[in-house]
This record gives C-alpha cells, sequence and structure tokens, in this order.
C-alpha cells in the first residue's frame, strides 16, 4: 500500500509544501521597503458622468458616450520616451542622452494599429481591443486610450503609449539542464519608429551554432498584411522560412488570406538521460497557402472558416561521419484542408502575473480551433490518411484573486492502422494573488504521444519544465508534469532599468511508456529550489532573465547536487 501513486502523490506535495515554506524567509528579504518605483498608467481625466451633465465639466462614462450616439473626433498621440524626463528622477544626462538617440515610434504607427478612426461610431470594446492590439507590439512597454474632450456629441480621444529601448546590440550568455548557451547580435525591433524588425544574430546553442537575419513588417505599407522572412546558416545545416499573410487582425475580422514556406537541412539528435544516442540528417520542407472568411462578432464571439492547401515534406539521412541505426521513416503529405475557429471576446487586463509591472491582457473566453485534411497518393502524398490539428483554451476567475487557465490541444494524422504521429497535450495554470505583490502559482500538464514520428519525442528534463536535471534526461511516448511556485513581485527598480522578483518552486514529473531509441526513465523525479527573476522594462526585448538554483531529489549519482540555471524566458 505504501507505493500506491496516490499515496506518492501525497508525499510529494508535503515535500513540495515543506520547501516552500522553509524557503518563504529567504523570500521576504526580497519585500523590504524599497524605493517605489513610477509606471505608466491609464492617463488621468476629468471626472466622468452622464451625458446630460458634460456641460458642468465633466466628461461622460463610456456607457454615456455609447448610448448617446457619440462619434469620434481628433485622435491625440501622447508617445512618451524610454525615459519619462519629466520624472525628478528621470531626469538626467545619460537618460536624455539615451532619449536622444533612440527614435520614437511614430504617430504614424500608432494610428494605424487603431480599430477606430475619426468619424467613427465611439465603442468601448474597440477602444479595448486596439489596446491590446498596441501593447502587443514588443516595441511599446504599455498602452491606454481614453476620452480626453466632450463637445456636440463628439468625443476626442487620448492615446497614451511609452517606448522602450528597440536596439539590442549585445551578448547574452545562458545555462539550464547543465548546458550552455550563448548569442551575439544586433536586432532593431522599431526600425526609424515604423515597427519594422530586423536583426542578424550568431547563435550558440545545445543542438546547433547559427548565424541568422531575420526581417519582419507586421504592417506592410501601412496595412494589416505582415511580411515575415528568415534565412539560417547553421553549423548541420541551412534554413529558409517566408510568411506572407493578412489574418484575422481583430474580432470583427471578415477575411483572412496568406502563405508560408519553409525550407530547413539540419541534423537531429535522439536523447538518452541527457545523452545523444543516436543522429541523422534531416530535410523538412513544408507550403501552405489559405483563404478565410467570418460573419465577424456576434453577441460576444466570432466563428471562422479557413480553406487551403499544404505539403509537407521530411526525409531522413545517415551521416556520412557516423553508422546510424534504423533510420526513422520520413514523410510527404499533400492535402487540402478545413478549418474552424470559434473564440470569446472576453479579456482580463492585470499586472504582476507572468510579468514584472507590466499590463498584461490574458484571454478567459474560449478559443476553439481546428483543421483537418486529407492527404492522397493522388495528390502526391506518399500515403493516405487524414490529417488534423486541434485545440481549445479557456479561463475562468473563480473570485478576484483567483485565476484559472486551460488549453487542451491535440495533432496528427489518422491512417490504416489508426492515430499516427499524434501528440496530445493537456494543461493548466492556477493563480492566486494573496497580494499585489505575492502571488501562488500551480501549473500541471500531461503529453500523451500515439505512433510518434522519428522527429517526435517527448521529453522532461532542465530546458522543459524540471529543472533541477540535466536537458533532455528522461524521454517516452508520455509525459507529466506539476509545478508549485511562490511569486514575489518587488518593488526594487535598480538604476531605473530593471524590475526585481523572486520565486521559490517545486517540480515534480516523470515520462512513460519509452519504446523506442533513445527512450528512457528513471521513474518519479522531483527537485525544489528558488530564483531571482529580473525583468527589463526599458528594452524591447520581452523577456524575464530567470537565476535559478534547483536542487534535485531523486535520480542517480551522476546528477549534480544542484543545478545552476540562467535564461531568458517571455514570462516569471
Amino acid at each position: 500500500m505504501s507505493n500506491h501513486p496516490y499515496l506518492a502523490v501525497r508525499r510529494t506535495v508535503a515535500t513540495a509544501q515543506q520547501a516552500i515554506a522553509s524557503a518563504a524567509l529567504m523570500l521576504s528579504l526580497l519585500t523590504l521597503p524599497l524605493a517605489h518605483a513610477n509606471e505608466i498608467d491609464a492617463p488621468l481625466s476629468l471626472p466622468r458622468c452622464s451625458a446630460d451633465t458634460a456641460a458642468d465639466g465633466c466628461i461622460p462614462t463610456d456607457e454615456a458616450l455609447e448610448a448617446a450616439g457619440a462619434t469620434i473626433g481628433e485622435i491625440y498621440v501622447d508617445n512618451i520616451n524610454i525615459f519619462d524626463t519629466r520624472l525628478p528622477e528621470e531626469d538626467n544626462a545619460l537618460f536624455r542622452f539615451a532619449n536622444w538617440l533612440h527614435v520614437k515610434t511614430r504617430r504614424e504607427t500608432i494610428l494605424q494599429q487603431l480599430l477606430v478612426k475619426p468619424g467613427d461610431a465611439f465603442s468601448t470594446r474597440l477602444l479595448r481591443e486596439s489596446e491590446r492590439v498596441l501593447r502587443a507590439n514588443g516595441y511599446l512597454h504599455d498602452a491606454f486610450i481614453q476620452p480626453r474632450t466632450w463637445h456636440d456629441g463628439v468625443v476626442d480621444l487620448q492615446i497614451l503609449t511609452q517606448d522602450v529601448w528597440t536596439l539590442k546590440p549585445g551578448v547574452s550568455f545562458g545555462r539550464k539542464g547543465g548546458r550552455n548557451s550563448s548569442s551575439v547580435g544586433i536586432q532593431e525591433t522599431n526600425l526609424l519608429g515604423w515597427g519594422k524588425d530586423v536583426g542578424i544574430d550568431y547563435k550558440s546553442g545545445v543542438d546547433r551554432t547559427s548565424k541568422a537575419f531575420a526581417f519582419r513588417d507586421r504592417q506592410l505599407a501601412g496595412t494589416w498584411w505582415t511580411l515575415s522572412a528568415e534565412y539560417d546558416d547553421n553549423s548541420d545545416g541551412r534554413a529558409q522560412k517566408l510568411t506572407l499573410e493578412r489574418p484575422f487582425f481583430s474580432l470583427d475580422s471578415r477575411d483572412a488570406m496568406g502563405l508560408t514556406f519553409r525550407n530547413e537541412r539540419r541534423v537531429d539528435s535522439l536523447y538518452q538521460q541527457g545523452q545523444i544516442v543516436d543522429h541523422y540528417a534531416v530535410v523538412d520542407r513544408g507550403a501552405t497557402v489559405y483563404t478565410g472568411w467570418s460573419a465577424g462578432l456576434r453577441n460576444g464571439s466570432a466563428l471562422r472558416w479557413t480553406v487551403g492547401v499544404t505539403s509537407d515534406e521530411l526525409r531522413y539521412d545517415a551521416l556520412p561521419s557516423t553508422v546510424s541505426t534504423t533510420l526513422p521513416p520520413g514523410r510527404r503529405l499533400v492535402y487540402p484542408w478545413v478549418g474552424v475557429a470559434w473564440l470569446e471576446d472576453q479579456y482580463l487586463a492585470t499586472k504582476n502575473q507572468d510579468q514584472i509591472g507590466k499590463t498584461e491582457d490574458v484571454a478567459l473566453g474560449w478559443n476553439v480551433q481546428g483543421r483537418f485534411g486529407i492527404a492522397s497518393s493522388s495528390l502526391g502524398s506518399d500515403r493516405n490518411a487524414g490529417v488534423f490539428i486541434a485545440s481549445a483554451a479557456k479561463g475562468w476567475q473563480p473570485t478576484p484573486a483567483q485565476t484559472v487557465l486551460l488549453n487542451a490541444s491535440a495533432e496528427g494524422r489518422l491512417q490504416g492502422e489508426g492515430f499516427s504521429g499524434t501528440r496530445t497535450s493537456l494543461s493548466t495554470r492556477y493563480y492566486f494573488r494573496a497580494s499585489a505583490r505575492n502571488t501562488f502559482f500551480a501549473a500541471a500538464s500531461i503529453d500523451r504521444g500515439l505512433r510518434l514520428d522519428g522527429d517526435q519525442q517527448i521529453q522532461l528534463g532542465g530546458d522543459n519544465g524540471l529543472r533541477g536535471y540535466p536537458l533532455r534526461y528522461q524521454s517516452g511516448n508520455g509525459r507529466w508534469l506539476i509545478t508549485a511556485e511562490q511569486r514575489t513581485f518587488t518593488d526594487w527598480y535598480p538604476f531605473r532599468l530593471f524590475r526585481l522578483g523572486g520565486a521559490i518552486f517545486y517540480d515534480m514529473g516523470r515520462t512513460w511508456d519509452g519504446n523506442a531509441a533513445g527512450d528512457s526513465s528513471r521513474g518519479l523525479l522531483r527537485d525544489a529550489g528558488l530564483g531571482l527573476r529580473i525583468g527589463n522594462s526599458r528594452s524591447a526585448l520581452g523577456t524575464i532573465v530567470h537565476v535559478d538554483a534547483a536542487f534535485p531529489l531523486d535520480g542517480d549519482s551522476s546528477i549534480k547536487r544542484v543545478q545552476f540555471i540562467v535564461e531568458a524566458k517571455r514570462s516569471f
């Protein structure tokens, strides 16, 4: 009875609680009172009132403006530079020089992303969605839109944004799972203030070194068309990628179209207990063209349809310098497909959830998407198969202090022998905000593969959630992982450049059902640790640097007693 899985989970959860409690005192040092940092906030306005009392010098509420049939007049843009020199603490020679070097986002770049224009009917929903569109840009720290003046049935709007430093020359270094990575290059994510992204980079990672050139224009020629191109010259091959598309850019978008292309040659490896056990050359080519349509936003939700054609080819070759074991089978699929998506207009704007001191837009409404195609030999495929991809996401707020996010996905093929090359995933994230600066976070996920292809391997280790172990330490056809984390967001703002936070964490998980070359499992693995979080509120990197010390609680004697992890991630 002592080995029952339920009791094992009870014991591991108790261990997590003890680890978090014992380290709480260390983390509390980060919350000592320090100088409070000024944040960009929603701009102050005149008092809000009803439309018939606006003559008293106030602006009607959003609801009153809509009920009165107000139209939009002038749109004013107040774009603050990287440093707001109107604040005494940011009015110094160094910050003024940085502002002088930086080309601010142009007024036209901001205005062309709005979903409203002068003469349109006032719509609170479109203003909030326009804020989300602006905040999604890496070159803006934050964005707010609100009425500025009200006169004769016309409401003028004010947009408040703040730039970040978008020229990113420099050197970076990271370490996770006992392996180092580094990068040197230069990237400009807001070229001359027009919102265009261009960069040259040299990266040295676990699998390869790479020299890359990338360009992206999210609003080609002032439209909603996106052009993205990338060329990589790698130590193990080359890669070219191109995307030209006009997506569903808003909830009320009526049409979409686009094409994508990729051509890549590389070397892939199979791992066992963090070590390479086999590798082979890979040729990976694909292209897709599609078009879509929608009736727009109706009763708070949007239904979208897409149709397209995809070509997907994957080929494996033995490397001349090695004697490989049996090569994985390749594939060539050419298939038309139809897709459908349904999403709800329900969002939450919050702070200090996955970022530090930055407004985060969290989708709480349903977002369900699916796509199904038929590949056949008559179209040039090497087999007859149904090809599918599906996903669903939903969020809830049981109380104002709690947020729950659920995600599910499935992708693969349906062939004569059943599901093949199929991977399913289910995950949930839970946030409990005890205060404005302390949040408890928990996450659980499970992944399952069915007749996985040779390029698919479900792994678990220091690079994907199990922080106390070497990268890619376990592998198999299934994986589950549970994480508990106490997060602290501080007021500390060193040099008015960085936001600091901290975390105490506990991870546990395992893989199972490994039956292919390179698969491995060492049973249940657990770790505990603590770390520092460094958020850069002045740079377009949009990342949080993690500096962690993780202590493995299981595994064999070859594993180091402590794993030091330094990496940049998109979230806390």
